[in-house]
């Protein structure tokens, strides 16, 4: 019973959108006991539950746009937002790509881009799964590590939040400067 009281304290943790609940649910996950197989699966388990609460409301949204002059002109930025943001990816978005936009974004982004190129609910999912699975991967590790390193989870948690909010702009600046001194 305890084991089950953990997981689900954990698994709560990795249901807050966007990243932040991994390194205090990875944490958490540590001082309870649960090694990082059992950690993996209750992300991969929240990774499901998004699946299904997104798609739903995914869907429903693009039916209501469909008689809403205010959500089509809405879902027309998302989808040109989607553009710029899937661009640097390549043109032919193949499972590949698909899984670094889920990576480098989130799983939602990543969903919405294989919706755009006809992937179904299921393959859809799974690519967008796989590329935040890598991303959980990442941050568990270097959660652990830090961790281990700075002995303070306070700092640790901190130090992967800022991280995980500043290192994606700073790539994505020092690959524009790269491409234009070299192009």
């Amino acid at each position: 019973m305890h084991q089950l009281s953990s997981a689900w304290q954990v698994l709560r943790l990795f249901l807050i959108p966007v990243g932040g609940g991994i390194p205090a649910g990875v944490l958490l996950a540590r001082n309870l006991g649960l090694a990082w197989p059992i950690m993996a699966i209750l992300y991969l388990i929240s990774d499901v539950i998004l699946a299904c609460v997104f798609e739903p409301l995914m869907l429903l949204f693009i039916k209501a746009a469909q008689k809403s002059r205010f959500l089509s002109h809405l879902r027309e930025t998302l989808r040109h937002s989607m553009r710029k943001t899937t661009a640097h990816y390549g043109t032919s978005l193949g499972p590949l790509s698909l899984i670094l936009i889920a990576f480098g974004v989130d799983p939602m982004t990543g969903r919405a881009a294989a919706a755009a190129v006809g992937y179904g609910f299921v393959k859809g999912w799974a690519v967008a799964i796989a590329g935040d699975m890598i991303y959980f991967a990442v941050l568990m590790a270097s959660t652990l590590w830090l961790d281990n390193v700075l002995g303070n989870e306070t700092r640790t948690t901190l130090i992967i939040l800022l991280g995980m909010f500043i290192v994606p702009g700073l790539v994505r600046r020092m690959r524009d400067w790269w491409r234009n001194k070299i192009g």
